[in-house]
């Protein structure tokens, strides 16, 4: 005997016959199993504590029978969404104008921070039914006397958990107070923290509890990769190569900072690739013209940090790379979520350095899936895919309509005048065709990735001969002959709050900060240890992210909190003082002559009693 039940169709779920046209018309039949569940229960007039995981279709589960019990004769908002961004709060209103195609009369306006008051203030003056909102905004309206909530039926609050980590607790609670008492709640939660079932005790009568189980169809759609690649340089490569390799109709790269997603939209135009950042710093009108963009096909690649991409839903993006690792399992799945929506498929590919093994584990934990390892795409598979796109090329002009007679005798003309076999002349011609975009890649030029303690080490390796021992004075190379490691790029001196009292020794510093701001222990120049400070030089007009990150990072136990010294000179020295000296002798007394003497480190010209401050720069060349 089976043991499986029949499957659920819209049609069994007693929507109304504008609703079930429209969703006949955008090829829906069976719902998901939120959908399944909550649909009839909130059509009841219950009120319902969903617990999900983006992308499994929460927003029709609310959105379909909330319509369905919406009075369009009513001048007043009967339902009010709250989300926790912008981007959220216009998928949801776009879902609201989508499921509502076919019933006369029906208005819903999304309302959030960052779009003008006279815009919102004309729209309201319409009578919405449905208002979709950010707390903030929903907030700001309510206070103005310009939003009128007496006659809410139903009121949503969609991804709670988002509203609560991003601070909206208290102004959900002050927004929920205004609501009368008698009306129908829905709350949709992927994880569900002691705040928000405060608010569903306070708020919700009887709530039913829907709960998805965590294995979703969001990720079991979604062919998940991994590959892992070290270095700036080798990253864009790597993305370039995939990008190349992977067959794909709409992508969207996560980055860490807004400042990654501009540089990398940047070089990826320069490349040939259609793309476009997608940050905080972009004002609305540019965010959702970006986003229309990539809807209608202009643009094929979003660069997007993850605060942009909440909410986003682009039906065409079937690859998601994570550029930058995330932070937490969760932001990952958020960012998976963006394709492999709505039963589709979709790949997802996360960038990880040798060092970011140890989050893998816990992103297979969390997605119950394991991550397949991958290659990076060799120049030979490059070059394929090349040729195998220009063949396409090829056969699609020669299949085509177009007139080539022209051509054909041009190149018999061109063959005899130049005395060129027609082979000849057709490969010379490829090659002109494809001069900016060669179909065989230049061959690869061999490179050792350096960490660190190599560079750590390097002065000592060099410091000693073909067998091993230490060379003598006589044998040293002069600094340029050694290849010394001081950085090219101009530098600046900045202050940390760790010292030789913590314990701290220059390779802790080196590779805190190696690893944290993604910083090649190369461009690390000079670092000076003092009791309980220490001195350090890094790249002249370093991002402000960068800084504020490396803010909040411990060595030994304690914050470096870093600031810049002003006045003082980078290359591990004080801006020296104008007075003349002959034949430089006083500087390389202070270096050599005067052990344990250093100049005091807040810029001014007295000498004060080191501990003696470590240092970690290149010797000054002898002069014997």
């Amino acid at each position: 005997m089976s043991d499986t039940s029949p499957v659920v169709q819209f049609t069994d779920l007693n929507l109304p016959e504008p609703i079930l046209q429209v969703l006949n018309d955008l090829g829906y039949e069976t719902p998901t199993p939120i959908q399944a569940e909550c649909i009839p229960l909130l059509q009841n007039g219950g009120d319902v504590l969903g617990m999900a995981q983006t992308g499994t279709g929460k927003t029709a589960a609310f959105a379909l029978p909330l319509l369905s019990n919406i009075d369009i004769a009513l001048t007043k908002p009967q339902i009010l969404v709250l989300a926790p961004t912008r981007e959220l709060a216009i998928q949801v209103a776009e879902a609201f104008q989508a499921y509502s195609r076919h019933m006369r009369g029906f208005h819903v306006l999304p309302i959030y921070g960052g779009q003008s008051y006279p815009i919102q203030l004309k729209a309201l003056k319409r009578n919405p039914q449905v208002i979709v909102g950010t707390p903030g905004r929903v907030i700001d309206h309510i206070n103005r006397g310009t939003l009128d909530l007496s006659g809410i039926k139903a009121l949503v609050l969609d991804e709670a958990d988002e509203m609560l980590r991003m601070g909206f607790i208290d102004d959900v609670e002050s927004i929920l107070s205004k609501t009368p008492e008698k009306r129908q709640m829905a709350l949709f939660s992927a994880t569900m923290p002691e705040e928000i079932r405060r608010i569903t005790k306070r708020f919700m009568t009887d709530p039913t509890s829907v709960k998805i189980a965590t294995k979703t169809s969001t990720v079991e759609n979604i062919e998940q990769k991994c590959l892992i690649i070290g270095g700036l340089q080798a990253k864009l490569d790597g993305l370039t190569r995939i990008l190349e390799t992977e067959d794909y109709d709409g992508v969207i790269i996560f980055a860490r900072t807004k400042t990654m997603t501009v540089e990398l939209a940047e070089k990826l135009e320069a490349r040939g690739y259609s793309a476009a950042a997608l940050n905080g710093d972009l004002n609305q009108a540019m965010r959702e013209r970006t986003v229309s963009r990539l809807k209608s096909g202009q643009l094929d690649i979003v660069i997007a940090t993850d605060v942009a991409a909440r909410g986003l839903d682009v039906p065409r993006i079937d690859l998601v790379i994570n550029y930058d690792i995330p932070t937490d399992t969760e932001s990952y799945v958020h960012r998976i979520g963006r394709t492999g929506r709505a039963g589709r498929k979709g790949t997802a590919i996360l960038f990880a350095a040798p060092r970011e093994r140890r989050l893998l584990k816990a992103i297979e934990r969390a997605t119950r899936q394991p991550l397949t390892m991958m290659d990076l795409p060799s120049r030979d598979d490059v070059t394929k895919k090349r040729i195998s796109s220009f063949r396409d090329q090829l056969s699609a002009l020669s299949s085509g309509d177009e007139n080539l007679d022209f051509y054909k005798n041009l190149v018999g003309q061109l063959s005899e005048e130049l005395e060129l076999s027609e082979l000849d002349l057709a490969s010379a011609l490829l090659f002109m065709a494809q001069k900016e975009k060669p179909l065989v890649l230049p061959p690869e030029a061999p490179r050792r990735e350096r960490s660190f303690r190599d560079d750590d080490r390097g002065d000592r390796g060099r410091d000693r001969n073909d067998r091993g021992d230490r060379r003598d004075r006589g044998d040293r190379p002069e600094r340029g002959e050694r290849g010394e490691r001081r950085p090219a790029a101009e530098m600046e001196v900045f202050r940390i709050e760790v010292g030789r009292s913590d314990g701290v020794q220059v390779k802790n510093i080196v590779g805190a900060i190696a690893n944290e701001a993604n910083i090649n222990s190369r461009n690390i120049g000079g670092i000076r240890l003092h009791d309980d400070y220490s001195t350090i030089e890094l790249p002249k007009g370093m991002p402000s992210e960068q800084l504020q990150q490396l803010q909040q990072v411990y060595v030994c136990n304690k914050a470096l909190r870093m600031s810049k010294l002003e006045g003082v000179a980078a290359e591990g020295r004080q801006e020296r003082s104008s007075a003349p000296r002959s034949n430089d002798r006083p500087a390389r007394d202070n270096d050599r002559g005067h052990r344990g003497q250093r100049r005091d480190s807040t810029g001014g010209g007295e000498r004060r009693e080191s501990t003696g401050g470590e240092e970690r720069r290149p010797r000054r060349p002898r002069r014997d």
